[in-house]
């Protein structure tokens, strides 16, 4: 169920509201988010930096569609997520939602195309595909290396590789969990480089970072700590 649109009001890409999450462990519970809100526009990018255990990934994650909340509301697109079922979630992900990790997460047996073109894999339809890899592969400056394997491909360039991989979609939002973690200074700021200019182009993105040399080039910078949301995104 969607919300209901107004002629001349844009319907913001991510809007989350009191977004609770609570683990059992046990006989033990552990509130990893406690009523967290967060709302953002198309070509917006958000940077969220907190301590490790503030919930930050628990947050991508209900972003990402990979988890749902105890209690609270998310609209991606003005399409109500809380009321999906798991096949419209995994239509989802799959479709609007682009993932980018600290790890890269390629298929070493597979070559840069066949990466980027695995989320066709979950697709009825997958007409086109290697064209579209390939065009994935051309936006990130990678259309030369589509023929090799991560293993002979630098840090930087597999971490493209996965950038390629969530673009190919065409997605409406990219989440980046440290995307530049596993990298040299250089090599991280020409990735941020890459990210921001897709910003620029459209896309709405969303970076958990504890760098806050990343996090300074974001729109707006959320802080998170004991599974609360500090502020209100304000910019830097």
């Amino acid at each position: 169920m969607s919300q209901p649109n107004q002629p001349g009001i844009a319907v913001p890409v991510i809007e989350a509201s009191d977004l609770t999450k609570t683990y059992h462990l046990g006989n033990q519970q552990i509130q990893a988010l406690r009523g967290v809100s967060i709302r953002l526009n198309r070509g917006e990018f958000a940077s969220v930096m907190g301590p490790s255990g503030s919930g930050k990934s628990t947050l991508m994650h209900l972003l990402g569609c990979l988890d749902t909340p105890g209690s609270g509301s998310y609209f991606l697109e003005g399409e109500d997520v809380g009321r999906m079922g798991s096949r419209d979630l995994a239509r989802i992900r799959n479709e609007r939602i682009g993932f980018v990790f600290q790890t890269f997460n390629l298929l070493p047996q597979f070559n840069a195309l066949q990466n980027v073109c695995l989320p066709f894999l979950y697709k009825r339809n997958g007409d086109g595909a290697a064209e579209r890899g390939q065009a994935a592969l051309e936006s990130v400056g990678l259309a030369d290396r589509a023929k090799h394997r991560p293993s002979e491909l630098s840090g930087g360039e597999r971490q493209r590789v996965a950038i390629a991989r969530a673009l190919v979609t065409d997605p409406a939002i990219i989440l980046a969990d440290e995307p530049t973690g596993n990298l040299d200074s250089e090599t991280g700021n020409d990735v941020m480089d890459l990210l921001a200019r897709l910003v620029g182009d459209g896309l709405t993105l969303v970076v958990v970072t504890h760098n806050p040399n990343i996090a300074r080039l974001a729109d707006s910078i959320y802080h998170m700590d004991d599974g609360r949301m500090l502020g209100s995104g304000d910019p830097r």
